[in-house]
């Protein structure tokens, strides 16, 4: 889209103008949904206008059982719902889809009760019938969808069965300790629109809602509907008017018109496009958080500090031998040699230049932003070339009279680094890493590329050698098991193992085998402390950073309430409303 009819798009849109609830006739009646969910946070806000925020690259797909990427679930979070949610405000889990639950004496059975009224975008009722189909979803052999990962216990699954129209019952294999998180994590997906795909089989169904998928076809439940998507340029969405939530006053939920997702090249064309105010909310980076503090009265904006990032940024090294070759394999696969490159790392120089100072080194998979289940005592690799090259010489490896590292067979260490060239951060982080471990004697030639040709490669052909790339994570370690079991589907350096590769592997399946199934959150830490302790020792991925974060929101705005779990999602946006004009 050229600039004029991009600013002509966004100004026309500031001009809908805002009403109060009463104006738009948006109470609930008893009849429409009996007991819609109550927003009692906030404020009561104001209909009308146009949110716009951005992100740095295209989505991937628009199915929400298959994306493993934020890129397309951050997109699909406004239009498709979980039967439980995450309150990321209180970190407590909530009902959503699902208005209430129980479980048994047993631990192992769990009762849902949908709440009625709800409607999917093309009118059709949501019923127990869609979530049984979307258990069929995620366990049809071929699915690729880590959601099997999460709802399988001991090899076994999941399963569910309708009592009544509006009645669902799970059963899980064992004591499930963390299954509402699981539950959080699993959009319900329309029978009605995705049977016919299912039938003709995993594969066929991976391909079902690509993104060349008209809009109008997704149907979800969510407080927005998706209308358009322009590749490279914008995804547009209009306001659910059937939604289910109401506020204090029992005015229906969104406020907001509708909702612009701007997709721009890079994270510096965000910053300018906040800064020319045709973004209304944005991350700034944490070296520019200075300028930005400054000019928040000249930009009616108010910086929100949320502490460390919850997600992580990480150097992964491929030990997958469908993807790469000896004399690769073996050097990747020495936990000394990965020890000395982590060792090589300077994350003081990171934090630095990276990130202005606003950061701390990382050295395992739990950010300090998860108070609970953080654990400090675990391996740390300060910069120490010294150690590097002992750990390399216990391992065979030699620096030549040339300068060249050389492994036990005499090959030169060479190989490629890449990482998303979006993201300009990962791309610094990059140039670092190669001077570092030049100094070692390698060759690393590195060369970022496209986000999804990216993850193809990490999830599709596993054709890379190295990669800088991050996590999202939850406040429930368990949700990250299609990561770290050996089984798992994202467990990226040798994924979807039928037996675990090495002993270390094999205990981290057990500890979250075991944390699966423990009720008790201080049991679970315990095995958790551990898994971290392993993941510092082995390294399967090598630790960076842990940013500082800070977002930007127009004072224009309310409601608006940011959070390190969000990664960049308004995980409340259907309570975020505009309190006067933009301009």
């Amino acid at each position: 889209m050229k600039q004029r009819t991009l600013a002509w798009f966004i100004a026309a849109s500031l001009f809908l103008g805002l009403l109060t609830p009463g104006a738009l006739g948006q109470k609930l009646t008893l009849g429409d949904v009996p007991n819609p969910k109550v927003w009692t946070e906030g404020e009561v806000g104001r209909y009308g206008g146009t949110l716009v925020v951005g992100q740095i690259s295209d989505p991937r797909t628009f199915n929400p059982i298959v994306t493993q990427e934020t890129s397309s679930s951050i997109p699909l979070s406004y239009v498709f719902e979980s039967l439980v949610t995450r309150n990321l405000d209180s970190l407590e889990i909530e009902p959503s889809l699902a208005e209430s639950w129980s479980v048994a004496k047993d631990n192992k059975t769990w009762t849902f009760r949908l709440r009625r009224g709800v409607r999917w975008h093309d009118g059709k009722p949501l019923t127990a019938d869609d979530v049984v189909f979307t258990w069929k979803v995620i366990f049809t052999p071929g699915v690729q969808t880590s959601a099997r990962d999460v709802l399988t216990i001991a090899g076994k699954p999941v399963t569910v069965r309708k009592i009544d129209t509006y009645t669902v019952q799970f059963r899980t294999p064992d004591v499930f300790g963390t299954f509402l998180d699981a539950l959080a994590g699993v959009p319900i997906v329309p029978k009605h629109k995705l049977e016919e795909a299912i039938n003709k089989g995993g594969a066929e169904f991976n391909k079902t809602w690509g993104v060349n998928t008209p809009p109008r076809d997704l149907v979800g439940t969510g407080p927005f509907v998706m209308q358009q998507y322009i590749p490279g340029q914008r995804i547009v969405y209009l306001r659910n008017p059937n939604y289910w939530a109401v506020d204090k006053k029992g005015n229906r939920l969104p406020y907001l018109a509708r909702f612009i997702i701007l997709i721009v090249p890079n994270l510096e064309a965000l910053r300018l496009k906040f800064q020319a105010r045709e973004i209304d909310i944005h991350a700034f980076r944490p070296r520019e958080y200075a300028e930005a503090k400054a000019g928040e009265k000249a930009g009616n904006y108010t910086i929100q500090e949320r502490g460390p990032a919850a997600g992580t940024e990480f150097l992964v090294l491929n030990q997958n031998p469908k993807g790469i070759k000896p004399p690769k394999l073996n050097w990747f696969t020495n936990v000394k040699f990965r020890q000395a490159v982590s060792y090589a790392i300077d994350r003081e120089a990171i934090a630095n230049q990276i990130y202005g100072g606003r950061a701390a080194p990382q050295y395992g998979p739990v950010s300090p932003a998860n108070k609970f289940y953080f654990n400090p005592k675990i391996r740390q690799y300060p910069r120490d070339l010294r150690r590097a090259e002992s750990l390399l010489a216990e391992a065979g490896f030699k620096k030549g009279p040339d300068g060249v590292l050389r492994d036990p067979e005499g090959n030169p260490v060479e190989f490629v680094l890449s990482t998303n060239a979006e993201n300009s951060e990962r791309v610094g982080m990059g140039n670092i890493i190669r001077q570092d471990l030049a100094q070692l004697g390698m060759k690393v030639t590195f060369a970022p590329e496209a986000f999804n040709v990216l993850v193809g490669k990490l999830v599709g052909t596993f054709n890379w050698d190295a990669i800088i790339i991050g996590l999202t994570a939850g406040p429930e370690p368990t949700t990250g098991r299609n990561v770290w079991h050996s089984s798992g589907s994202l467990h990226m350096w040798n994924p979807k193992q039928e037996k675990p590769a090495t002993d270390w592997e094999a205990e981290i399946d057990r500890l979250f085998d075991q944390a699966q199934t423990t009720i008790d959150p201080k049991k679970r830490k315990e095995l958790y402390d551990r898994w971290q302790v392993i993941v510092s020792e082995q390294l399967p991925l090598i630790y960076l950073t842990t940013p500082l974060t800070q977002y930007a929101v127009r004072n224009t705005l309310g409601n608006v309430r940011r959070s390190p779990y969000d990664f960049g999602a308004i995980w409340n946006g259907e309570q975020v409303f505009y309190k006067q004009p933009y301009r």
